[in-house]
């Protein structure tokens, strides 16, 4: 199936603060280097935030784990759980066509798509809330005919029961998932045949619908405001989770205490008399958390100026963005101080970037003749060739 960009896309995108920490966070969890791992979590949490990848989203992300565009739109326009058109805003629905589905009676959920959404997929609803489409097996086909609605699978459907699920949704209901038969998983219609202890131990609902009914609203978009989850695997004390302890890293030796270690440890402890405050220097404005504003050029230099992009980290929206606030040139990257860092990074969407992937060193050695790996391996390839 050929899936092209929308033919209507908004003029910008941009992370809301809970989804840009988020997406920050990511980035941890991945070798330096190896930050495009990230593509794909990156564009569904965009999606889950607009409910569709817009151009200017998929850009975004490409532009905040270093990509080449293209390589970005190859992942979004590869994965079908990637939608590159607006979606309906309570739900997208998506019917199960497979063999199963199809002889239990898809077709008819179908015709309830086309009579009460849109006559064709991935059309939006009059009123600007559905969206829906038929997709390859979801995996109940024990209980089919079934459709995913936002998060949840609903199952066991009939043509009429599933006009009214819509209906529900329309209104602002939130219709519990599974079985609509009555059904409690995927045991027999006449009931179970075998394991039938497990009916003593088993919940009101079977565990997926039980979480659903449990958070109330399943179609609702993740919002970002969970916390950050940086690298869960790796605890304080640098040991590895999941690992025995055979497995966990060395511990750093310890250096044997001396007298003289004991000696100066406790003049260290010993109470001292308040010194004076002196004012902060200028070199250490950055220790106190301010900024100085480098200085800027209105244009680049005659020869015009230098491919930013063989930074790391620095795309097509990135060099523009260094240009807008006056830089073109590598010497005047490398010549930063701390307190003009920080004045940058307050005026760039990817905090942190400018020493997380080096940057001053590479733009010494760039404006020096230099030929850094990074720059090597991004004109080998052709990373940013906007050509």
């Amino acid at each position: 199936m050929l899936r092209r960009l929308h033919s209507e896309q908004p003029d910008s995108f941009a992370f809301t603060a809970d989804n840009q920490t988020w997406a920050e966070a990511q980035l941890t969890k991945f070798p330096d280097g190896r930050q495009a791992s990230a593509i794909i979590p990156l564009l569904w949490r965009a999606q889950e935030q607009e409910g569709w990848l817009s151009k200017p989203a998929i850009e975004y992300v490409a532009d905040m784990l270093g990509m080449a565009y293209i390589r970005a739109l190859e992942v979004a326009s590869f994965y079908f759980m990637f939608q590159l058109q607006p979606t309906g805003s309570v739900a997208h629905v998506q019917i199960c066509g497979t063999t199963s589905c199809m002889i239990c009676g898809a077709e008819d959920l179908v015709a309830v798509c086309q009579e009460k959404i849109a006559n064709k997929p991935f059309t939006l609803s009059a009123d600007g809330k559905f969206t829906w489409e038929e997709v390859e097996c979801l995996g109940a086909c024990t209980n089919a005919p079934m459709a995913q609605i936002g998060k949840d699978y609903y199952e066991d459907l009939t043509a009429e029961g599933f006009a009214k699920l819509l209906d529900d949704l329309a209104a602002g209901q939130v219709p519990l998932p599974g079985p609509q038969n009555g059904r409690y998983a995927a045991e027999p219609r006449t009931g179970l045949t075998s394991l039938t202890d497990y009916e003593s131990g088993k919940t009101q609902y079977n565990a997926s619908v039980q979480l659903a009914a449990d958070i109330g609203d399943t179609v609702k978009r993740i919002d970002g405001g969970e916390v950050p989850i940086l690298t869960p695997w790796v605890a304080a004390d640098g040991s590895v989770a999941g690992r025995s302890a055979s497995e966990q890293p060395p511990a750093a030796p310890k250096e044997p205490v001396t007298a003289a270690k004991q000696a100066a440890a406790a003049k260290a402890a010993a109470p001292k008399a308040p010194a004076a405050k002196a004012p902060a220097a200028k070199a250490d404005v950055a220790d106190a958390g301010e900024e100085k504003a480098p200085e800027v050029l209105t244009a680049s230099r005659e020869g015009g100026a230098d491919d930013l992009k063989l930074l790391k980290g620095v795309g097509p929206k990135l060099e523009s963005m260094l240009n807008e606030l006056g830089f073109f040139h590598f010497d005047q990257i490398a010549a930063w101080s701390e307190a003009e860092i920080a004045w940058v990074d307050n005026r760039l969407k990817f905090k942190g970037r400018i020493q997380r992937d080096g940057w001053i060193e590479q733009a010494g050695k760039l404006a020096a003749g230099e030929v850094t790996e990074f720059a090597k391996t991004a004109k080998a390839d052709g990373r940013y060739n906007d050509d």
